[in-house]
């Protein structure tokens, strides 16, 4: 679905990077559908969490050394709309502060039968509510770096290397996202909500909170208040609480398991 997106784009794509997380198979593929050159990116997955933060630097790396003067972030289940690279590309051309830029992320219902039909596209998805969702046109800068989301964003080369990239330390679900956002705010990099950018989440059962990844959300909880001080994910960790899967303790932090394990 995503690179048939990326075939209806109305800028041209000079590359499709396509980092697969422990299935060299999987860039077969993608190569499969028609679209834009395709670049993939093998990361080993070392246990069951899978290593993220590295698959996007790695994705990141070899996109620069291809010559890249835009990256162009998008997770493997969302769908570009056909504006969505031309609107980042106008945004990065405008001459403005060191900019992280994030699109709208609209998600879809379930598909139908037979599937998603993209011309509907943008009449079947809702935007995520606790996002901001400017118009066509508008950008909304100085954002809270506390709401950076790593599903759809934009950066210069430059920005990214000054950045640093995502810390490698957080594997499995949760947290690099906030951190990376940090990152660029301690960079002196704004993040700017770019309208018009718009990718197509597609749909897959969620659990809120998800439980099927508490291990993963505490661990990385952990990681982000040794490197930034404050709590990430607090709502989540406090409905993990409520549930038993995991407390707080007031010399230790937040832990895995019912306060006493």
């Amino acid at each position: 679905m995503q690179r048939r997106g990326l075939r209806r784009s109305t800028a041209p794509v000079g590359s499709h990077v396509v980092v697969c997380m422990g299935d060299p198979a999987a860039a077969d593929v993608a190569a499969a559908r028609a679209g834009p050159p395709l670049a993939a990116v093998h990361v080993d997955v070392p246990d069951s969490r899978l290593p993220l933060a590295r698959a996007r630097n790695a994705g990141a790396e070899r996109a620069i050394e291809s010559g890249a003067d835009l990256l162009v972030f998008l997770d493997v289940d969302c769908v570009p709309a056909p504006g969505m690279v031309r609107r980042y590309v106008e945004c990065a051309g405008e001459d403005r502060a060191p900019r992280l830029l994030c699109g709208p992320v609209a998600y879809l219902p379930p598909p139908p039968p037979a599937g998603y039909d993209l011309d509907r596209l943008s009449e079947l998805a809702d935007p995520h509510p606790a996002r901001p969702h400017p118009g066509e046109n508008e950008t909304l800068e100085n954002g809270d770096p506390r709401l950076f989301w790593s599903l759809s964003f934009a950066v210069r080369p430059a920005v990214w290397e000054r950045i640093g990239g995502f810390c490698e330390e957080y594997r499995g679900y949760g947290g690099e996202d906030t951190d990376f956002g940090q990152c660029a705010a301690a960079a002196g990099v704004r993040l700017d909500w770019t309208g018009g950018a718009v990718a197509h989440h597609q749909f897959h059962p969620v659990s809120d909170p998800p439980v099927e990844h508490v291990d993963d959300v505490v661990a990385n909880a952990r990681i982000f208040f040794r490197r930034w001080g404050w709590w990430p994910m607090s709502g989540w960790l406090t409905e993990f609480q409520r549930l038993g899967l995991a407390h707080f303790d007031p010399a230790d932090g937040w832990r895995h398991g019912p306060s006493g394990d």
